[in-house]
């Protein structure tokens, strides 16, 4: 018998006379029929209450809005699955300025961190508690490249925003690495000092797009 076994033998045999537990009660919401209009209303709420800068755009708006949220960025990495029409306006041509993070091209810890900021799309957002999944499909790559650089800017389409999260469960592919986002990196020591940046970008930019 190996020690796991004899582990769980023991666990078993002492609670072998205990009394059956309780049913669990499960009458929590499972859906909403929220229109889009309050979804994002509400998504955009909590989110600029984490303190993140949140912008609404109908998708032709995209690529400039990029642009201006990324015109600060000396240097920003992309996923290689992210739509090359997104960036048509932040990086035309200065090809130095955009890196990309590409399977077997992968960019090291070294060059992620002197990278200024990082653009991904994301897998579903839930607008309740202000959160955003990412899931390491190609368009939002892997987790490194959304938790190194000090600015994230995040695109939202807006078919994917649910308002509760036993609604995104079912959208979600829980064997991938999941990311969850609720506003900046920030944290607080015993003397409730905030500090930000101490697990991920101190900068969150959200531009929630219509018609994606």
């Amino acid at each position: 018998m190996s020690a796991k076994e004899e582990i769980l033998s023991r666990i078993t045999s002492a609670l072998r006379d205990a009394p059956a537990p309780e049913p669990i009660p499960r009458e929590y919401r499972v859906s909403s029929d929220m229109p889009e209009a309050e979804l994002i209303e509400l998504l955009v709420d909590r989110l600029e209450d984490y303190k993140a800068h949140v912008d609404v755009v109908d998708l032709p708006h995209l690529p400039a809005t990029l642009a201006e949220r990324l015109k600060d960025a000396t240097s920003f990495v992309v996923p290689h699955g992210i739509d090359a029409e997104w960036l048509v306006e932040a990086a035309p041509t200065d090809s130095a300025r955009l890196r990309t993070d590409a399977p077997g091209a992968v960019l090291s810890v070294t060059e992620l961190d002197h990278t200024d900021a990082v653009l991904t799309s994301s897998a579903v957002s839930i607008a309740e508690s202000g959160t955003i999944v990412l899931d390491g499909t190609p368009n939002q790559g892997r987790r490194a490249i959304s938790l190194v650089p000090d600015h994230h800017v995040c695109v939202v389409p807006v078919s994917s925003i649910v308002r509760l999260l036993p609604e995104a469960l079912p959208r979600m592919d829980i064997t991938r690495p999941l990311t969850w986002i609720s506003g900046p990196s920030a944290t607080s020591d015993i003397e409730l000092e905030r500090v930000e940046g101490v697990h991920g970008p101190r900068q969150l930019d959200v531009i929630i797009v219509k018609g994606l």
